[in-house]
This record gives C-alpha cells, structure tokens and sequence, in this order.
C-alpha cells in the first residue's frame, strides 16, 4: 500500500515539463542512435561486437542526462519506455517484443544505481558508473538473446560497452554541470 501510495505521489509530482524534458531526451537517444549506429557499425560489424557495445555509451548519455536534470526516480526508466515504444514502430533498432526488454533494462539500470548509490546524477562518478553499467547491460542482453554470441565475444564485448558508456557517463556530467550554469 505505501508503494502505491508513493508512486502516485511521483506521479502527482510529474509535470509537463518534466514530460517535454523526457520525450526530447528519449528522441535525441534515438537520432543519436539512427546516426551513429551506421558508423559504427563499419568498425564493428567485422570483429562480430555488436555496435551498441561501442556506440551505446552515447545514447545511453540521455536517460542520465534527463534523470539529473529531472531528479526524480524513474525518469531514465520512462525514457527506456517510450524509446522501446517508437523503436516498435520505427525500422532501426527494432527487436521486436524483445525491444521491450532491452530498452527497458538499461533504464532500470541507471534508476536502480542511482537509488542504490543515493546519487542523482550529480557527479562524474554517478555519472560514469550509471551510463557503463547501463550500456554494459544492454550489450548483454542484445549479445545473448538476439546475437547469441559465444562467451569470449561477449565479454570483450561487455568490456567495450563499459568503457563507451563510461565515456557517454563523463559527457552526461558535463552537459549536466554546463545546464547548471546556465540555471536549468
């Protein structure tokens, strides 16, 4: 009963701004995907890593970026949501029901770590580990239920997609802190 009564608390405390911030940063997780999934894909494709484990530290820079900027729980999970949503409908980054799972999963990720840390994306360190282990999941699972890659691919894979997102963690905390200064 508490559960319930504090997830509409939140969800009394969501605003249309707060929902404008999470469908723009969901969007721009998506273009920056359709853009450098391509290029990346060149490299990758013919070391049989999957191109998220390189490129997904960079889009998995958006549901950081939204929960320090929002600072409420679960924002990086209902940004998880609505990309799993338009990736069902759209013809680049479609796994079908799976979708679901490995959009989802990534966003869980970051609002478990965050909870579990206490941070709110405030710091390069929260930052870091919330986008690396995001991506780190999300390379997992596409690596397992959708490549099913054998165990040395998939772990150098999972090593990649941890440094990447470490990367799209350090570039989230310094958009954050530049937001800051200019009072968002």
């Amino acid at each position: 009963m508490e559960n319930k009564q504090a997830l509409q608390a939140n969800i009394k405390k969501t605003t249309t701004v707060d929902l404008a911030i999470i469908s723009l940063l969901a969007s721009l997780g998506l273009a920056t995907k359709s853009i450098l999934r391509p290029l990346v894909g060149v490299i990758t494709g013919s070391l049989y890593i999957p191109t998220g484990a390189v490129a997904g530290g960079l889009y998995m820079m958006w549901p950081v970026i939204a929960y320090g900027l929002l600072r409420k729980r679960g924002a990086a999970t209902t940004i998880s949501l609505v990309q799993a949503i338009i990736s069902l409908v759209s013809p680049f980054g479609n796994f079908g029901i799976l979708s679901f799972v490995i959009y989802l999963a990534p966003g869980l990720a970051i609002d478990a770590f965050l909870f579990l840390t206490r941070h709110k994306a405030c710091c390069m360190a929260c930052c870091f580990g919330a986008s690396a282990l995001a991506n780190v999941v999300g390379t997992a699972l596409v690596g397992v239920l959708v490549l099913a890659l054998p165990t040395v691919p998939l772990v150098f894979s999972l090593i990649l997609a941890a440094i990447s997102g470490g990367l799209g963690g350090f570039i989230a905390n310094t958009v954050l802190v530049e937001c800051k200064k200019i009072g968002l």
